[in-house]
């Protein structure tokens, strides 16, 4: 019974192309001592690099051959007998070319996958929003087990990047509209290239200062068809410096959330600025749920954001953590989500 769990775990990590040092090896390692069945390799194998959503949408070649390489290091470290799939594996990813592009894939509770492109580098194009960040990750399982913070609400999200979190939101929890908003071109564009990839169409005409490129009338009236009953999707160029009162009322949002924006203390100056024009444009409404989660990285940061909060008169509380974990984090990253009421 316990064979089905370990390559399960493999599946997930390796999916979601996280690191390979967060890989149960020692586990598979003992298992196989135990009992040398080349049946666990073969279906870590078909869950992993021969899963149909790799072969679709493949993590990066030098990750793929970096894990079949400790793969078939640990098989061989047994008495098991060679087991020609996995060379045959190994061989095909060999023959391959490097790319500056790959995909991650996450899956929800659901089964359900979501499905990203990314850079291969963390800092790509003078930007690191080209990549996952794991508060994106633990603001979207907070949502997802939350969901009805968001249900047949107008969600608007800051420093989308590449769209993890508000794709996550609106695969799982029913929003009426999501506003996805970033400030960086290639961000826009790689962030709207990933919504579609997830099935979504975004709202003609509805964006705000970009382009997406149009798609075929027929595949588009197709696409509306399969997702009509999804919410309302609009990707918005938003620059917290420079946007105006009346551009956020335009938006009217119940909801706002952002992960990973508070990291350097000229942002956050910023991000103030931003959610006290977002407190003037709802004075006469109802109060915004909003909901920040970040990476502490540096306490003196994360003090200076909650200095800011408090003299603009902002309130905020610490969201406890969950104890479970629906994805899976390279190490337990030392993220905290508040709530503040504006």
């Amino acid at each position: 019974m316990a064979q089905p769990g370990l390559a399960t775990r493999f599946q997930r990590r390796f999916l979601a192309a996280r690191q390979l040092r967060s890989f149960p090896w020692l586990e598979l390692e003992q298992t196989l001592r135990i009992s040398p069945d080349s049946s666990l390799l073969l279906d870590i194998l078909h869950k992993t690099v021969r899963h149909p959503l790799c072969a679709k949408y493949p993590p990066s070649t030098k990750y793929r051959r970096s894990f079949l390489t400790e793969l078939i290091k640990k098989h061989e470290s047994t008495p098991a007998e060679p087991l020609d799939e996995l060379y045959n594996a190994l061989a095909d990813i060999l023959n391959e070319e490097e790319s500056t592009r790959c995909y991650k894939n996450y899956l929800l509770p659901s089964g359900e996958p979501i499905t990203l492109s990314e850079s291969v580098a963390i800092i790509s194009g003078g930007t690191t929003g080209l990549v996952t960040w794991d508060a994106a990750l633990q603001l979207a399982q907070w949502a997802i087990e939350n969901n009805s913070a968001f249900r047949d609400r107008t969600v608007l999200e800051l420093g989308s990047g590449i769209g993890f979190t508000g794709i996550a939101i609106c695969k799982t929890c029913h929003p009426k509209a999501y506003i996805f908003s970033d400030c960086h071109p290639a961000v826009l564009q790689q962030l709207a290239e990933n919504i579609r990839l997830n099935g979504f169409v975004l709202e003609p005409g509805k964006t705000h200062h970009i382009q997406t490129e149009p798609q075929g009338q027929e595949e588009e009236a197709t696409n509306y068809q399969k997702t009509k009953l999804n919410p309302k999707l609009i990707v918005a160029e938003l620059d917290w410096g420079s946007v105006t009162e009346k551009q956020l009322l335009d938006l009217q949002p119940d909801v706002v959330i952002a992960a990973d924006v508070v990291y350097d203390p000229e942002i956050i100056l910023a991000l103030i600025g931003m959610l006290q024009k977002l407190s003037v444009c709802r004075a006469a409404r109802k109060a915004l749920d909003v909901y920040i989660a970040f990476t502490i990285r540096n306490p003196d940061t994360y003090h200076l954001f909650q200095a800011e909060l408090d003299r603009v008169g902002i309130r905020w509380q610490i969201i406890p953590a969950h104890s479970n974990s629906i994805f899976l984090y390279d190490v337990q990253p030392n993220v905290t989500i508040l709530q503040l009421f504006i």
